[in-house]
């Protein structure tokens, strides 16, 4: 899908409530002034690999990867942490396109591999990943621990 292209400082004001709708989703307080400056600081630092969909209209939806090292494979591996389409451009494949640009660009930078991880019951998501060839990962389990005081 030839809509896929790196976000820029001019998606930041869409991209904001990309992100905010997202972070909503995942039972987050909305804070769209805080999105926007999340993306900002990824942008302006080059931090993640904030890739969109835009039909000509701004970004319908996004997916922002995260390089990682692999100290196991000795490689360099991919976190794909955010994928989200608006709620008005689904069912057109867009989601589906993101994913197909964020292996490809994966790809392009030598990354041995991509992982996400996502809510149990995020079905429609898992169905996606799994049409795509992505396979649940039984060898590990995720722990997470919140870290006071931490920012962006």
């Amino acid at each position: 899908m030839s809509n896929i292209r790196t976000a820029n400082s001019f998606d930041l004001d869409a991209l904001a409530v990309l992100l905010n709708d997202y972070r909503v989703f995942y039972q987050q307080d909305s804070d769209e002034a805080a999105c926007r400056g999340f993306l900002h600081k990824r942008l302006e630092r080059g931090d993640s690999c904030l890739l969109v969909h835009d039909a000509g209209h701004g970004p319908d939806g996004f997916v922002q990867l995260y390089a990682m090292l692999s100290t196991v494979s000795l490689a360099s591996r991919w976190l794909l942490n955010d994928l989200f389409v608006a709620p008005q451009a689904r069912g057109r494949g867009i989601g589906r396109a993101l994913m197909q640009a964020a292996t490809a660009r994966a790809q392009e930078h030598g990354a041995s591999s991509l992982m996400l991880r996502t809510q149990t019951h995020n079905h429609a998501a898992k169905a996606l990943y799994e049409s795509l060839g992505w396979q649940k990962n039984e060898a590990f389990d995720t722990y997470l621990l919140s870290v006071p005081g931490s920012g962006s």
